[in-house]
Protein backbone atom coordinates (compact mmCIF):
# COMPACT_ATOMS: atom_id res chain seq x y z
CA UNK A 1 0.00 0.00 0.00
CA UNK A 2 1.44 3.06 -1.06
CA UNK A 3 0.67 7.08 0.10
CA UNK A 4 -2.53 8.68 -0.07
CA UNK A 5 -4.41 4.81 0.13
CA UNK A 6 -2.51 3.78 -3.36
CA UNK A 7 -3.02 0.28 -4.04
CA UNK A 8 0.82 -0.79 -4.85
CA UNK A 9 0.68 -3.97 -5.75
CA UNK A 10 1.48 -4.55 -9.36
CA UNK A 11 -1.88 -5.41 -11.69
CA UNK A 12 -0.27 -8.76 -12.36
CA UNK A 13 -0.66 -10.25 -8.94
CA UNK A 14 -4.29 -10.11 -9.83
CA UNK A 15 -4.25 -11.55 -13.14
CA UNK A 16 -4.18 -15.59 -14.21
CA UNK A 17 -0.63 -16.71 -14.24
CA UNK A 18 -1.37 -20.59 -15.47
CA UNK A 19 2.36 -21.57 -15.26
CA UNK A 20 2.45 -21.21 -11.22
CA UNK A 21 -1.13 -22.59 -10.47
CA UNK A 22 -2.13 -26.62 -9.93
CA UNK A 23 -4.74 -26.38 -12.79
CA UNK A 24 -7.46 -25.56 -10.30
CA UNK A 25 -9.91 -23.78 -11.99
CA UNK A 26 -9.58 -27.19 -14.56
CA UNK A 27 -10.35 -29.42 -11.64
CA UNK A 28 -12.49 -27.56 -9.18
CA UNK A 29 -14.95 -25.79 -11.38
CA UNK A 30 -18.21 -27.72 -12.95
CA UNK A 31 -19.06 -26.99 -16.37
CA UNK A 32 -22.30 -28.11 -18.61
CA UNK A 33 -22.61 -28.76 -21.99
CA UNK A 34 -23.57 -25.89 -23.36
CA UNK A 35 -22.50 -23.54 -26.71
CA UNK A 36 -19.57 -22.68 -24.24
CA UNK A 37 -18.61 -26.36 -23.51
CA UNK A 38 -18.88 -29.88 -25.30
CA UNK A 39 -20.13 -31.86 -22.67
CA UNK A 40 -20.61 -31.88 -18.92
CA UNK A 41 -17.73 -31.71 -15.96
CA UNK A 42 -18.87 -32.17 -12.02
CA UNK A 43 -16.46 -29.86 -10.06
CA UNK A 44 -14.06 -31.98 -8.28
CA UNK A 45 -13.42 -34.09 -11.29
CA UNK A 46 -10.39 -32.95 -13.95
CA UNK A 47 -10.98 -31.93 -16.84
CA UNK A 48 -10.08 -35.08 -19.75
CA UNK A 49 -7.26 -32.43 -21.67
CA UNK A 50 -5.52 -31.28 -18.03
CA UNK A 51 -1.93 -32.56 -18.18
CA UNK A 52 0.19 -34.54 -15.42
CA UNK A 53 1.88 -30.66 -15.77
CA UNK A 54 -1.34 -29.06 -14.95
CA UNK A 55 -1.10 -27.77 -18.32
CA UNK A 56 -3.67 -27.23 -20.75
CA UNK A 57 -3.36 -30.00 -23.52
CA UNK A 58 -5.86 -28.12 -26.13
CA UNK A 59 -4.99 -24.13 -25.02
CA UNK A 60 -3.95 -23.41 -28.81
CA UNK A 61 -7.35 -25.28 -29.60
CA UNK A 62 -9.68 -24.57 -27.19
CA UNK A 63 -12.18 -22.26 -29.01
CA UNK A 64 -12.21 -24.87 -31.96
CA UNK A 65 -12.88 -27.87 -29.68
CA UNK A 66 -16.02 -26.54 -27.89
CA UNK A 67 -14.20 -24.92 -25.16
CA UNK A 68 -15.24 -21.10 -25.76
CA UNK A 69 -16.27 -20.92 -22.11
CA UNK A 70 -11.96 -21.44 -21.16
CA UNK A 71 -11.07 -18.48 -23.06
CA UNK A 72 -13.41 -16.46 -21.26
CA UNK A 73 -12.73 -17.09 -17.32
CA UNK A 74 -10.45 -15.59 -15.42
CA UNK A 75 -9.33 -16.03 -11.57
CA UNK A 76 -7.97 -12.37 -11.21
CA UNK A 77 -4.75 -14.36 -9.85
CA UNK A 78 -6.32 -16.83 -7.21
CA UNK A 79 -4.86 -19.77 -8.72
CA UNK A 80 -1.17 -18.63 -8.35
CA UNK A 81 -2.03 -17.10 -4.61
CA UNK A 82 -4.08 -20.71 -3.45
CA UNK A 83 -1.32 -22.88 -4.87
CA UNK A 84 1.97 -21.15 -4.60
CA UNK A 85 1.07 -19.15 -1.10
CA UNK A 86 -2.07 -20.68 0.87
CA UNK A 87 -0.71 -24.25 0.25
CA UNK A 88 3.04 -23.03 0.00
CA UNK A 89 3.21 -25.08 -3.65
CA UNK A 90 1.69 -28.24 -2.66
CA UNK A 91 -1.01 -29.55 -4.94
CA UNK A 92 -4.07 -31.28 -5.10
CA UNK A 93 -2.24 -35.01 -6.52
CA UNK A 94 0.41 -34.81 -4.51
CA UNK A 95 -0.93 -34.18 -1.46
CA UNK A 96 -4.66 -35.27 -2.08
CA UNK A 97 -5.82 -34.72 2.01
CA UNK A 98 -5.58 -30.87 0.93
CA UNK A 99 -7.83 -31.39 -2.19
CA UNK A 100 -11.36 -30.01 -1.27
CA UNK A 101 -9.86 -27.51 1.11
CA UNK A 102 -7.45 -26.31 -1.99
CA UNK A 103 -11.06 -26.11 -4.58
CA UNK A 104 -12.95 -24.49 -1.60
CA UNK A 105 -10.10 -21.83 -0.95
CA UNK A 106 -10.14 -21.32 -4.58
CA UNK A 107 -13.59 -20.21 -4.70
CA UNK A 108 -13.28 -18.12 -2.10
CA UNK A 109 -9.60 -16.66 -3.04
CA UNK A 110 -11.19 -15.35 -6.88
CA UNK A 111 -13.89 -13.35 -4.87
CA UNK A 112 -11.37 -11.54 -2.86
CA UNK A 113 -8.81 -11.06 -5.52
CA UNK A 114 -11.28 -9.33 -8.05
CA UNK A 115 -12.33 -7.13 -5.10
CA UNK A 116 -8.65 -6.41 -4.79
CA UNK A 117 -8.54 -5.49 -8.25
CA UNK A 118 -11.24 -3.55 -8.19
CA UNK A 119 -10.19 -1.63 -5.35
CA UNK A 120 -6.96 -1.08 -6.97
CA UNK A 121 -8.74 0.45 -9.93
CA UNK A 122 -10.40 2.99 -7.54
CA UNK A 123 -7.39 4.06 -5.87
CA UNK A 124 -6.29 5.06 -9.37
CA UNK A 125 -9.16 7.22 -10.01
CA UNK A 126 -9.94 8.16 -6.32
CA UNK A 127 -8.70 9.03 -2.71
CA UNK A 128 -11.36 8.00 -0.95
CA UNK A 129 -10.28 8.16 2.70
CA UNK A 130 -11.60 5.14 3.76
CA UNK A 131 -9.82 3.08 0.82
CA UNK A 132 -6.73 1.66 2.05
CA UNK A 133 -8.35 0.65 5.22
CA UNK A 134 -10.77 -1.90 3.36
CA UNK A 135 -8.01 -2.74 0.98
CA UNK A 136 -5.45 -3.46 4.05
CA UNK A 137 -8.57 -6.26 5.15
CA UNK A 138 -8.54 -7.61 1.98
CA UNK A 139 -5.43 -7.99 1.48
CA UNK A 140 -4.96 -9.44 4.81
CA UNK A 141 -7.08 -11.90 4.65
CA UNK A 142 -5.76 -12.97 1.09
CA UNK A 143 -2.86 -13.22 2.62
CA UNK A 144 -4.15 -15.56 5.56
CA UNK A 145 -4.59 -19.49 6.02
CA UNK A 146 -6.46 -21.60 4.16
CA UNK A 147 -8.87 -21.90 7.92
CA UNK A 148 -8.78 -17.95 7.62
CA UNK A 149 -9.82 -17.67 3.75
CA UNK A 150 -12.18 -20.08 4.20
CA UNK A 151 -13.32 -18.09 8.15
CA UNK A 152 -14.06 -15.09 5.77
CA UNK A 153 -17.50 -13.36 5.93
CA UNK A 154 -18.06 -12.66 2.04
CA UNK A 155 -21.01 -10.55 2.54
CA UNK A 156 -19.17 -7.68 5.09
CA UNK A 157 -16.50 -7.85 2.91
CA UNK A 158 -18.35 -6.93 -0.32
CA UNK A 159 -20.75 -5.06 1.23
CA UNK A 160 -17.54 -2.30 2.15
CA UNK A 161 -16.13 -2.46 -1.28
CA UNK A 162 -18.94 -2.18 -2.78
CA UNK A 163 -20.00 1.14 -0.69
CA UNK A 164 -16.42 2.38 -2.12
CA UNK A 165 -17.03 1.76 -5.55
CA UNK A 166 -20.59 3.31 -5.40
CA UNK A 167 -18.75 6.19 -4.02
CA UNK A 168 -15.63 6.57 -6.45
CA UNK A 169 -18.19 5.77 -9.34
CA UNK A 170 -20.78 8.71 -8.85
CA UNK A 171 -17.18 11.00 -8.22
CA UNK A 172 -15.56 9.98 -11.67
CA UNK A 173 -19.00 10.43 -13.38
CA UNK A 174 -19.80 13.81 -12.36
CA UNK A 175 -21.70 15.06 -13.69
CA UNK A 176 -23.48 12.04 -14.58
CA UNK A 177 -24.21 10.32 -17.21
CA UNK A 178 -27.18 8.20 -18.40
CA UNK A 179 -28.85 5.82 -15.54
CA UNK A 180 -28.79 2.72 -16.83
CA UNK A 181 -28.05 0.77 -14.34
CA UNK A 182 -29.31 -2.96 -14.32
CA UNK A 183 -30.79 -2.47 -17.65
CA UNK A 184 -31.71 -4.69 -20.40
CA UNK A 185 -30.28 -3.92 -23.16
CA UNK A 186 -29.73 -7.19 -24.99
CA UNK A 187 -29.19 -7.16 -28.24
CA UNK A 188 -29.97 -3.68 -28.84
CA UNK A 189 -27.94 -1.17 -31.25
CA UNK A 190 -26.37 1.59 -28.83
CA UNK A 191 -24.23 3.07 -31.85
CA UNK A 192 -26.14 6.29 -31.19
CA UNK A 193 -25.91 6.34 -27.76
CA UNK A 194 -23.84 8.83 -25.50
CA UNK A 195 -22.25 6.51 -23.18
CA UNK A 196 -19.66 8.87 -21.62
CA UNK A 197 -20.11 8.22 -17.62
CA UNK A 198 -23.50 6.52 -17.99
CA UNK A 199 -24.44 4.02 -15.03
CA UNK A 200 -24.31 0.53 -16.72
CA UNK A 201 -23.88 -1.24 -13.21
CA UNK A 202 -25.24 -5.21 -13.56
CA UNK A 203 -26.41 -4.12 -17.14
CA UNK A 204 -27.37 -6.65 -19.67
CA UNK A 205 -25.67 -6.28 -22.77
CA UNK A 206 -25.33 -9.88 -24.13
CA UNK A 207 -24.74 -9.46 -28.16
CA UNK A 208 -25.33 -5.37 -27.42
CA UNK A 209 -23.95 -3.45 -30.66
CA UNK A 210 -21.39 -0.90 -29.45
CA UNK A 211 -19.29 -0.49 -31.98
CA UNK A 212 -17.22 3.05 -32.11
CA UNK A 213 -19.14 4.12 -28.85
CA UNK A 214 -17.30 6.00 -26.16
CA UNK A 215 -17.33 4.21 -22.80
CA UNK A 216 -14.75 6.79 -21.13
CA UNK A 217 -15.94 7.18 -17.27
CA UNK A 218 -19.05 3.97 -18.02
CA UNK A 219 -19.39 2.06 -14.82
CA UNK A 220 -19.12 -1.20 -16.49
CA UNK A 221 -19.27 -2.98 -13.23
CA UNK A 222 -21.00 -6.18 -13.23
CA UNK A 223 -22.34 -5.01 -16.59
CA UNK A 224 -23.14 -8.90 -18.40
CA UNK A 225 -21.16 -7.92 -22.10
CA UNK A 226 -20.97 -11.42 -23.51
CA UNK A 227 -20.62 -11.69 -27.19
CA UNK A 228 -21.02 -7.44 -27.27
CA UNK A 229 -19.74 -6.45 -30.54
CA UNK A 230 -16.96 -3.61 -29.28
CA UNK A 231 -15.17 -2.67 -32.46
CA UNK A 232 -14.00 0.90 -32.84
CA UNK A 233 -15.20 1.18 -29.35
CA UNK A 234 -13.15 3.46 -26.71
CA UNK A 235 -13.06 1.54 -23.33
CA UNK A 236 -9.73 3.16 -22.56
CA UNK A 237 -11.23 5.02 -19.20
CA UNK A 238 -14.12 2.45 -18.55
CA UNK A 239 -14.58 1.98 -15.25
CA UNK A 240 -14.43 -1.02 -13.27
CA UNK A 241 -14.15 -3.26 -16.41
CA UNK A 242 -12.40 -6.38 -15.94
CA UNK A 243 -10.46 -9.02 -18.09
CA UNK A 244 -13.05 -11.15 -17.52
CA UNK A 245 -15.87 -8.81 -18.98
CA UNK A 246 -12.93 -8.12 -21.90
CA UNK A 247 -12.83 -11.87 -22.71
CA UNK A 248 -16.42 -12.15 -23.15
CA UNK A 249 -16.40 -9.18 -25.67
CA UNK A 250 -16.17 -9.29 -29.22
CA UNK A 251 -13.46 -7.30 -30.35
CA UNK A 252 -10.89 -6.32 -32.72
CA UNK A 253 -7.43 -4.72 -33.43
CA UNK A 254 -9.37 -0.87 -33.31
CA UNK A 255 -10.66 -1.28 -29.85
CA UNK A 256 -9.19 0.55 -27.32
CA UNK A 257 -8.74 -1.31 -23.82
CA UNK A 258 -7.87 -0.12 -20.63
CA UNK A 259 -3.67 -0.20 -19.50
CA UNK A 260 -2.94 -3.13 -17.88
CA UNK A 261 -6.06 -5.58 -19.76
CA UNK A 262 -4.99 -7.91 -22.02
CA UNK A 263 -6.25 -8.54 -26.00
CA UNK A 264 -7.86 -11.58 -26.03
CA UNK A 265 -6.26 -14.02 -28.67
CA UNK A 266 -9.81 -15.11 -29.82
CA UNK A 267 -10.32 -11.51 -31.28
CA UNK A 268 -7.79 -12.42 -33.90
Amino acid sequence: MGEDGEVTRPRSAYRSDCSSCAGLCCVALPFARSADFPEDKAGGDPCRHLGPDFGCGIHDRLRERGYAGCTVFECFGAGQQVTQVTFGGTDWRTEPALRQDMFDVFAVMRQLHEMLALLEEASERSSAPDLAEVAEQVSAVAAGSAAEVLATDLGTLRSAVGSILRRVSAEVRRPAGQALAGADLLGRDLRRRDLRRADLRSALLVAADLRGVDLTDADLLGADLRDAAVAGADLSRALFLTQAQVNALRGDGTTRLPAGHDRPAHWG
